[in-house]
């Protein structure tokens, strides 16, 4: 046995009697196995409960205060109890065969010889071993079906990601907080996915919809409804019934249709528009925000009632800026995946390239990541130190090279701050209107991705 195992797989000795403990946790060692020893059930239960590693558990049978019958039941009612291997004397026998009725791994008889415990132990340390082993399996393929979609090492991903695996077989209605192409999209999808609904993945863009439509697009209405309303139309709760329903922007859901959202939800039930008929739903609802909902609704803009409906639990995406060690991996990524859309041959960044996109302050997060990569697989220019083909530029790029950055950098934050307001930007870096739109044009740099940022 490597001496991992021995540390992860400790034999733990319970018996009252110090000389029984001295002699068996010798032998036991002697054939190079881990012993903890105990002198009550109470402690070795406590540590139990406390998380410490255990490979299995031998406890005599007869002990004052928590004898081994009590502490097999204590042990059997924990998360992952270890197989426990009860001492017992000669006429404790047919108690010792009900024992395993109730979960013991196997007894052995006093008077014994070290080797039969010594046998017994092993086998009930391979099945230990095989249970934990069988338990990492099951995580890692869960795990692995969402660190394919939600890629990345930083702290804050894996958080992610464990949060993500114990909420996907939940119903629960969750709240996902992130700045726009931080990929909440995905993590609803994530949801759903990993989840197991059986009905369907309905999105709706509540910022898209024209308000005097939005009620029409969740409760869906009758022909005749109101003008316009040439034929029924499902509503996405009716659609979604089964699955899950993604609300995008959900703050700019209008008051009026937070009430009956909220009401909906609460009853389980939809009245199409123009009807009097209701309709059973079951749905989970993913909604999607920038916005704090709470300081919104201090503020009259969202209801509260809805806001405790939605968050049951919030998941918190992490800015792109803040995982700067995962833009590498990432880039890389998009960029397999444009070749292939593009039919183009894949190619890598240099490392200068990875720097600079790793400087970078990424207000479009994912989003801008994948603009990028697509338009380096496409040999266009990129608003970096280095873009596809200047190998020649040396350490840092060119003079001109890192002043187009530079500038490119300082339009990006300030589109970014003023929320695509083109005269705001123009007052702040004093140009005029021409020169502007002149090097918005030459960097790539459009005013609708940066008001879409300030709508989300």
């Amino acid at each position: 046995m490597s001496e991992i195992e021995r540390v992860a797989l400790p034999v733990w000795l319970v018996d009252d009697d110090p000389d029984v403990r001295a002699s068996l946790s010798q032998w036991l060692e002697l054939s190079e196995l881990a012993v903890c020893t105990f002198e009550r059930g109470q402690a070795a239960l406590g540590a139990l409960q406390a998380g410490e590693p255990c490979g299995v558990l031998v406890s005599d049978v007869k002990m004052p205060g928590l004898d081994g019958l009590a502490l097999l039941k204590a042990v059997q009612a924990l998360e992952e109890p270890p197989p426990v291997v009860l001492i017992t004397g000669h006429g404790d026998v047919p108690m010792a065969v009900e024992a395993m009725r109730d979960g013991a791994w196997d007894f052995v008889e006093k008077p014994f010889a070290p080797e039969r415990l010594e046998a017994c132990v092993r086998r009930a340390l391979e099945r230990r071993r095989l249970a934990q082993e069988n338990r990492r399996l099951r995580e890692a393929l869960r795990e692995g079906g969402l660190a394919s979609r939600l890629l990345g090492e930083a702290p804050a991903l894996v958080a992610l990601r464990q949060q993500l695996a114990n909420l996907a077989p939940t119903r629960a209605n969750v709240l996902v907080l992130g700045e726009t192409g931080s990929g909440k999209e995905v993590v609803a999808r994530c949801l759903h996915e990993e989840g197991g609904a059986e009905g369907p993945f309905v999105a709706l863009n509540c910022g898209a919809i024209a308000a005097e439509l939005i009620e029409s697009e969740l409760f869906g209405h009758e022909k005749g409804a109101f003008t316009g309303a040439v034929e029924r139309r499902i509503g996405t709760l009716e659609h979604a019934s089964g699955g899950t329903l993604f609300l995008d922007e959900v703050e700019s859901l209008p008051l009026a249709a937070q009430v009956k959202l909220l009401r909906a939800l609460q009853e389980g039930e939809v009245t199409r528009l123009g009807s009097n008929t209701l309709i059973r739903v079951d749905l989970r609802v993913v909604a999607a925000t920038k916005e704090d909902l709470l300081a919104l609704a201090g503020q009259g803009g969202f209801r509260e009632d809805l806001y405790y409906r939605l968050a049951i639990a919030e998941l918190e995406l992490p800015p792109l800026r803040e995982r700067r060690e995962d833009i590498p991996r990432l880039f890389t990524h998009f960029c397999r995946q444009a070749a292939e859309v593009h039919q183009r041959p894949p190619r890598e960044a240099n490392g200068e390239l990875l720097a600079a996109l790793s400087r970078h302050s990424w207000p479009g997060n994912l989003r801008e990541l994948r603009n990028m990569a697509t338009r380096y697989i496409l040999g266009l220019a990129l608003p970096w130190e280095t873009r596809p083909g200047d190998d020649e530029a040396g350490e840092g790029g060119s003079l001109a090279a890192q002043m187009e950055a530079f500038e490119a950098t300082l339009l990006r934050e300030a589109l970014s701050r003023h929320g695509g307001n083109i005269q705001a930007v123009m007052e702040a870096l004093d140009l005029p209107r021409r020169t502007l739109n002149q090097k918005m044009q030459r960097h790539g740099l459009r005013r609708e991705a940066f008001l879409a940022m300030d709508g989300r």
